[in-house]
């Protein structure tokens, strides 16, 4: 059998990410693998940034999934036979002719701190400098302590570290998920609980890609999807397709099963974090999507509408 080439960014998390699903690959299937390290748009604008006012990106823009688009062209043309992504970067519609035969078990999907001088959320001092690049980060931090200087924060983990020990930063907010596989979890000051801060919608669930006519690959790949977390990143994808939005939108959401129950909790924030719409739902694991949409609808018709065109999405109805 020919190896596998696996499509991921040049990122040293998503290096190290691939790396992981190569090594879960050929341990439960036998399959070798090869890294095939891919430039995407997102790599390219790491000096700009996507979570400037949403005016300024077209709606096709941002759900075109930045980070990925290279990736699934590399799919399309067959210079990579699966690609690996960090599923709150994959936009809600799938292109024709590629396929998810695996979500794998979820790493924590929270937020933490990393800040100097050991400050959690509650104890950094008035007008403290936080860094983050992403909308729905900054709308629920500004939501917590509105006095803070929340700022736009870009790069790979390691160029962002290295910016708060560079005093640039008071503290930074990151993935958790992101933290633990590159083992920096020393360097986390606090979690942010979900009280605090509603984790983006499939963060810290890995997708694997590939196309829908390669059988052979899929196959291969579907030995390492995980049921429960595919039902809980389905309906918080479903609940972000309700809301027409991509991984740039204020919006937090999580889901949890247990037994065969499946709870999702979401929320909805002004850029200032000054309103939100928040609420919940839950029903049987096996109807995760319409939980999902339902959700979507009710947090729409509580005003969330009017917070996205606030961030300058426009919500329109379902095409």
């Amino acid at each position: 059998m020919k190896p596998l080439r696996i499509g991921t960014r040049g990122s040293a998390l998503a290096v190290r990410q691939a790396d992981f699903i190569a090594g879960r690959l050929k341990a439960l299937t036998g399959a070798v693998c090869e890294i095939v390290r891919i430039r995407t748009t997102g790599d390219r604008l790491q000096t700009a940034s996507v979570a400037q006012p949403l005016a300024e990106y077209s709606a096709a823009s941002v759900n075109k999934g930045i980070f990925i688009k290279e990736l699934e062209e590399a799919l399309l043309e067959g210079s990579v036979d699966l690609a690996v992504h960090s599923m709150k970067d994959v936009p809600t519609e799938t292109p024709t002719g590629l396929a998810f035969p695996a979500i794998t078990q979820r790493e924590d999907p929270r937020d933490c701190l990393i800040s100097r001088g050991g400050r959690t959320l509650r104890t950094l001092p008035h007008g403290a400098r936080v860094g983050t690049g992403s909308l729905r980060r900054q709308a629920q931090l500004r939501h917590h302590r509105p006095d803070l200087d929340v700022a736009d924060l870009r790069g790979n983990v390691d160029t962002r570290i290295k910016k708060l020990e560079s005093g640039e930063f008071d503290a930074i907010v990151l993935a958790m998920a992101g933290i633990h596989r590159l083992g920096l979890a020393g360097k986390i000051t606090q979690v942010l609980d979900d009280e605090i801060m509603l984790p983006a919608a499939g963060q810290g669930a890995l997708g694997i890609e590939t196309r829908s006519d390669d059988s052979e690959t899929q196959q291969l790949v579907a030995a390492l999807d995980h049921a429960e977390t595919r039902a809980c990143v389905t309906a918080e994808r479903a609940l972000l397709r309700k809301l027409q939005g991509g991984c740039q939108i204020p919006l937090g959401a999580l889901a949890h099963v247990r037994a065969d129950r499946l709870h999702l909790e979401a929320a909805v924030f002004s850029p200032r974090g000054s309103e939100h719409v928040q609420s919940s739902d839950e029903g049987l694991v096996a109807e995760a999507a319409a939980i999902g949409e339902r959700l979507g609808a009710a947090l729409l018709e509580a005003g969330a509408a009017e917070i996205l065109r606030m961030a300058g999405r426009v919500v329109g109805q379902d095409s």
